[in-house]
């Protein structure tokens, strides 16, 4: 089930590399959505250890 608080990101690539992250993701046994979620993640820890942590703002009552 989907959660309501999650964002949406919708991104336009070329057909290749379409191809090549969906045959990545099969051979680590994840979706591609998964596949994503995973580099971005590495992305961040990666950028985190060299740069600080990212603070988050402080949570709003607005949506």
């Amino acid at each position: 089930m989907r959660n309501k608080n999650n964002k949406h990101l919708g991104i336009e690539i070329d057909p290749e590399l379409h191809y090549k992250l969906h045959y990545i993701s099969k051979y680590y046994g994840r979706s591609a959505n998964g596949e994503i979620l995973y580099l971005i993640r590495q992305e961040i820890k990666a950028f985190e250890k060299a740069e600080g942590e990212i603070e988050l703002p402080a949570p709003t009552d607005a949506n």
